[in-house]
């Protein structure tokens, strides 16, 4: 009966490993330099944990055929059997070793993301804000003065430079086949630098639980030739509206939207909480900031009691 079950969790193991082979996951199927960098580590930590499992369970079975229960007198008594030094300084230097080397690729790695992609330290990159309010992405464009939401463009064989914050709780912004994810929060501007070698299709999402549109917060991020960029860019400035703050209102208020393009950025009237527009107020339009300011003056003031 062992066996049956055995062989059935056997069976079910292997079907439910092969339906995924048609749609391989997309970390490990990268199409830029710092994906690369880090599917690369994670293959090397799966084939560094593989390798000690490996060990494991040869020793495992090793151990279990070699002192096996076998037939004996009840009065057998084992000899007495020394602790060999040899190996136990083995396993206990082996497991720092392991510690130690995944340890500097792990350092390395993040240092390697962390900065301009590998072959375009020469290359001025495109800087690209990206903000989240309730389930819905804006992609900030300042170079190019457009704005997008729900989705954002951008050239291939250029780094992108993306500057993450939050107009809500906390996000996590993520394009698996392009880099890892980072944080967008409220009161700071986190960057991701990321570039893309292949022209294509690739989703994005929000990857940090905030609430019940949580799985609807996704967005397609598009990798053209820099001709295509281009002719996009110029059919944006063409077409689409200009961004006036009180569409943009309307926009933090909507739960869910769908794709929109605008003509100038909400950056002009709600600026990313960096430089001197860094903390708890840089949501708010500029009465309410000044109302805040007059306000915490006023209660700051010394009061002087009458003589």
């Amino acid at each position: 009966m062992k066996m049956k079950w055995a062989f059935l969790f056997v069976i079910f193991t292997i079907s439910t490993v092969l339906t995924g082979c048609g749609n391989p996951l997309m970390v490990l199927d990268p199409k830029g330099p710092s994906a690369k960098t880090l599917s690369d580590t994670i293959i090397l930590s799966i084939i560094v944990m593989a390798g000690i499992l490996l060990v494991v369970y040869v020793l495992y079975v090793f151990v279990l055929t070699k002192y096996r229960a076998s037939k004996l007198d009840k009065d057998y008594e084992p000899p007495h059997e020394e602790g060999n030094p040899w190996l136990e300084l083995t396993w206990t230097v082996i497991p720092i070793i392991i510690v130690i080397f995944l340890s500097v690729v792990t350092v390395k790695t993040t240092y390697e993301v962390e900065t301009t992609p590998k072959g375009y330290a020469d290359q001025e990159p495109l800087v690209i804000y990206a903000s989240s309010s309730n389930w819905k992405w804006h992609f900030s464009y300042p170079e190019e003065e457009i704005e997008t939401v729900n989705y954002v463009n951008i050239p291939t064989d250029r780094p992108i430079e993306f500057r993450l914050y939050s107009f809500g709780p906390i996000t996590s912004f993520w394009i698996p086949q392009l880099a890892g994810q980072k944080y967008a929060m409220s009161d700071m501007v986190t960057k991701i630098h990321l570039a893309a070698d292949t022209p294509g299709s690739y989703m994005g999402r929000n990857s940090n639980f905030n609430g019940e549109g949580f799985a609807h917060m996704e967005f397609e991020a598009q990798a053209m030739t820099a001709s295509d960029y281009d002719e996009w860019v110029s059919d944006v400035k063409e077409t689409a509206p200009k961004l006036t703050e009180k569409e943009f209102d309307s926009l933090l208020e909507a739960d869910h939207v769908g794709r929109k393009t605008y003509t100038s950025t909400h950056l002009e009237f709600r600026p990313a909480p960096e430089g001197e527009h860094g903390g708890h107020n840089h949501g708010a339009s500029a009465e309410e900031n000044e109302t805040c300011s007059s306000t915490a003056n006023k209660d700051n003031t010394p009061q002087h009691e009458e003589k």
